[in-house]
């Protein structure tokens, strides 16, 4: 089922409008139908157009190659699944059995097993034969570790856009109609991409959302909506024993994201600034530092519906910070603006991932202190709570960007992406002359900083 399916990939919230419409054919009611058909209008398969945005987050590429080139080398036909880091791995070490490689031994100058080993071994390999299956095998365990890392990433992003969505069976998704509707079309809104703006992001509970949620009122599965939306409306329905659950499931994320934030953080970044710098993995900061956060809400919200609060007494992690670019922080100092209050906060705190990990420690009380320093209401703020609930959002049609850049068509979108406009890297020379015409011409519809030594 397609709406199932878009639960773990990037499908704008017009074209999960039409398929929420499709779906609960026959059974709104006119105001509904109404609202639903806001954003459903503008959805391609109505509008007939398309959108130079992808519609899913990029998967890692599994080690079908390596298998291949192993098998081939090795004489074999064995079947593996290339998509699935563990396996990779135990093939490479069933098959390296052949030649003394263990996943433990791929060092190229120390593991190798000289002449003698190999005539002791009972291997009629020359010099060179047994440098290739060596090779090959590194590559594959290698392989196995990239895939690993990478997937894990990418498991990090979903859970930091879209909860624990791409979680949920299908089965239990087609049960219930009412929710599965809710939760594609709401985590659609989650995925929206990043603009470049001085504004924050917008509420992506808005108004179809709502309208979606109140079908659920009734009745709906609301340990399915659970996984998507950990407020208070939500888990006030479940029962402790599911609360209990879902604490733990945010717990383990937490735990491990902020594990990998540590593996990740470069002791020379400015945490005052959180300004990007040449060697910062800006990429992996920020995607497992959403994942972070998104699981601290997640934890904090379920802490407060089974009125345990107060453990943070002892021990109150704080946010992470994601990493920000150059040019958006000198736009937001040109128009008068200082640190973020939170960044103030994220500097003067411990990082999470030691005082989660022990090294550190982090009292609710020190956490309330630094952000009276900053300006700042622990409570509404989510520093020691679970955020201010904001106000229901109108609906907005989804911009057509490149690099957070808002542009008016979506073939001048392309052709700017390809030219690698507002990248941070130079314009690609055999399209600068196209992407100058189309800048000179007003595509961009995105309020941007003016450079001091830009002509008037």
């Amino acid at each position: 089922m397609e709406l199932h399916a878009s639960l773990d990939r990037r499908y704008r919230p017009e074209d999960v409008a039409d398929l929420v419409l499709r779906a609960l054919e026959g059974r709104l009611v006119r105001r509904e139908r109404a609202v639903l058909e806001r954003a459903a209008g503008r959805s391609s398969r109505v509008t007939g157009q398309f959108s130079s945005m992808p519609d899913d987050f990029a998967r890692p590429v599994g080690g079908a190659r390596q298998v291949a080139a192993a098998n081939r080398l090795f004489g074999r036909s064995s079947e593996v699944d290339a998509d699935d880091a563990d396996r990779l791995l135990a093939f490479a070490a069933r098959t390296g059995r052949a030649v003394g490689w263990a996943p433990d031994r791929t060092d190229f100058l120390r593991d190798r097993l000289n002449r003698q080993a190999r005539d002791a071994a009972g291997m009629d390999l020359s010099k060179r034969q047994y440098n290739r299956r060596f090779r090959v095998l590194r590559r594959l365990a290698a392989k196995a570790g990239t895939l690993a890392a990478e997937q894990d990433k990418r498991r990090m992003l979903m859970v930091g856009v879209a909860g624990f969505a791409s979680d949920i069976p299908l089965e239990r998704f087609l049960a219930d109609p009412d929710a599965a509707c809710f939760v594609a079309y709401y985590t659609a809104r989650r995925k929206l991409r990043r603009e470049f703006s001085l504004s924050g992001r917008e509420n992506p509970f808005d108004e179809i959302a709502e309208v979606l949620f109140d079908r659920c009122r009734a009745g709906g599965d609301w340990w399915m909506i659970a996984q998507v939306r950990a407020a208070p409306d939500v888990l006030e329905r479940l029962t402790e024993r599911e609360r209990g659950l879902l604490l733990g499931r945010w717990s383990a994320v937490m735990r491990h994201a902020a594990e990998r934030l540590g593996r990740t953080w470069r002791p020379g970044s400015d945490r005052e600034t959180m300004i990007v710098r040449r060697g910062d993995d800006s990429s992996t900061w920020n995607t497992v530092a959403t994942a972070y956060n998104a699981a601290r809400a997640g934890w904090l919200a379920c802490l407060q519906s089974l009125g345990a609060l107060e453990l943070l007494d002892a021990a109150c992690p704080g946010k992470a910070m994601r990493l920000m670019a150059a040019d958006l922080a000198f736009w937001h100092r040109g128009t008068g603006g200082d640190v973020d209050p939170a960044t103030m906060v994220w500097a003067l705190l411990p990082p999470p991932w030691q005082v989660l990990d022990g090294t550190a420690s982090c009292t609710r009380a020190e956490v309330e202190e630094v952000c009276r320093m900053a300006g700042l209401d622990p409570e509404r703020s989510g520093w020691t709570a679970p955020a201010a609930t904001r106000g229901v959002a109108a609906f907005r049609p989804t911009p057509e960007l490149v690099h957070g850049v808002t542009v008016a068509d979506p073939v001048w979108a392309s052709l700017l992406r390809r030219a690698g406009a507002f990248s941070g890297r130079p314009v690609k020379a055999e399209l600068a002359g196209d992407a100058a015409h189309g800048l000179a011409a007003g595509v961009v519809l995105s309020d941007l900083p003016v450079r001091d030594d830009a002509p008037e």
